[in-house]
């Protein structure tokens, strides 16, 4: 076997590692932005189950509480926001306003909660109890839901930005994934004010 056959054969051996390498790394991205793509259906599904639970949480406060009518608006206003964001939610700017539209959700229904606690008769409604249970249930699967898809995202802005998965990722366009954040006033609790 001539020199010039085995430098051929060492090249195309390196070539087909080369590939193999890249169609790997490829394929690790293509897999992580698939499940930031899922962790965000995930938290969609969570917040579609509370928009859903919201209005016979008013329905049975309003029963009890007639004169809250600012607070019960707040909330009705609220998931109505939630529900143009949810339907103009196409990536980027949009899923933010989307975040920030459901953190004003969940900040109307604490808001809403607080007040119920002014009516013991509320507090002791068979449904009330049972729809502020499932509120608190989809609460902690929202959140458990969130810090997935963080996580997820994560991984996947890490792989983006390190070497030398960065090569192929600006090769295909791979693009970072944004985070699930809190807006600032989400941060702040929630003033009641029962005097009202």
């Amino acid at each position: 076997m001539s020199v010039s056959m085995i430098v051929l054969i060492i090249i195309v051996l390196l070539v087909v590692l080369l590939v193999i390498w890249g169609i790997g790394i490829y394929n690790g991205l293509v897999n992580l932005r698939n499940r930031v793509a899922n962790g965000w259906a995930q938290i969609d599904v969570q917040l579609k189950q509370r928009a859903d639970l919201v209005p016979n949480l008013v329905q049975t406060v309003k029963g009890y509480a007639s004169h809250e009518s600012t607070v019960l608006e707040e909330v009705t206003k609220a998931r109505a926001d939630v529900a143009q964001a949810q339907a103009q939610t196409a990536g980027g700017d949009q899923m933010q306003a989307r975040a920030d539209a459901e953190q004003r959700l969940g900040q109307s229904l604490v808001n809403l909660m607080a007040r119920a606690e002014a009516y013991p008769e509320l507090k002791a409604n068979q449904n009330f109890l049972d729809l502020q249970r499932q509120l608190k249930d989809l609460e902690d699967k929202i959140a458990y839901a969130r810090q997935f898809y963080n996580d997820v995202v994560q991984k996947f802005n890490t792989r983006i930005e390190t070497v030398p998965s960065n090569i192929i990722a600006s090769l295909f366009h791979f693009r970072q994934a944004q985070y699930f954040q809190a807006d600032e006033g989400s941060r702040q609790a929630p003033v009641v004010d029962f005097g009202q």
